[in-house]
């Protein structure tokens, strides 16, 4: 089932109806992501990169290019530092077009069934900061876990895997459910809704495709709940 929805939202990433939604999401992610390394980098060489060369006040002129460099190499370890933003990121912006990656969905695999009702932007909007604030702390966690060998990479994929699964898959059933129902269904299927949180966890992983992670995630778990819907139902899938 996990990875039959798996297929489902890959084969449907660059359907003609999903297009549109293909082109905000990707780049909505990229522009944050880009603003976010022009915020981090700004802030460093305004305050960081002064107090560290106040350490250095002695070097002699032909030295500056030591701080060139060193500016290079701090903004390219910046940009690599967006790797555990990009979770955080990636669910705030699907937070906001879930219901128009759920609406192409719908409408192209489950075109006989009664179509979701979209979440008001308002919600929509409170909910993605919400979950944002909770990925953020995940991930704080999962940074402390690098230092730790061997759980590293553990930890990434478990928190990653925990967290995206549980709020795409209630962002999908909130659709057809009330929020508390919603939560209660997740959490009668919750190690399917984890196991399949750890394939968005590995396609969060693989550099570029990543981007894509908001799109295929939503479809996939619009799909999982589709076909956990109608197994409840006794419907054959």
């Amino acid at each position: 089932m996990i990875l039959e929805a798996a297929r489902l939202s890959a084969s449907n990433l660059f359907a003609a109806e999903t297009r549109s939604v293909f082109w905000k999401v990707l780049g909505l992610t990229v522009l944050a992501l880009i603003g976010l390394w022009l915020a981090l980098r700004g802030v460093f060489m305004a305050f960081l990169f002064p107090w560290l060369a106040s350490f250095f006040p002695d070097l002699p002129d032909w030295a500056g290019w030591l701080g060139f460099v060193f500016a290079i190499m701090a903004g390219i370890g910046l940009a690599l530092g967006l790797a555990l933003l990009l979770s955080p990121v990636t669910a705030l912006i699907a937070g906001l077009f879930l219901d128009d990656v759920a609406e192409v969905v719908e409408k192209r695999d489950y075109a006989e069934d009664v179509p979701g009702t979209p979440m008001p932007l308002g919600p929509a909007i409170l909910s993605s900061v919400k979950f944002l604030g909770v990925v953020i702390a995940g991930n704080i966690v999962a940074l402390f876990l690098l230092f730790i060998p061997g759980i590293n990479l553990v930890a990434f994929f478990l928190v990653n895997g925990y967290l995206l699964g549980r709020e795409f898959f209630e962002f999908a059933a909130m659709r057809f459910r009330s929020p508390d129902e919603a939560r209660l269904f997740r959490q009668k299927h919750a190690s399917t809704v984890f196991m399949a949180g750890l394939v968005i966890a590995v396609f969060l992983a693989i550099p570029i495709v990543n981007l894509l992670t908001p799109l295929f995630a939503a479809g996939m778990m619009v799909h999982l709940h589709k076909l956990l819907s109608r197994r409840e139902l006794g419907v054959r899938v």
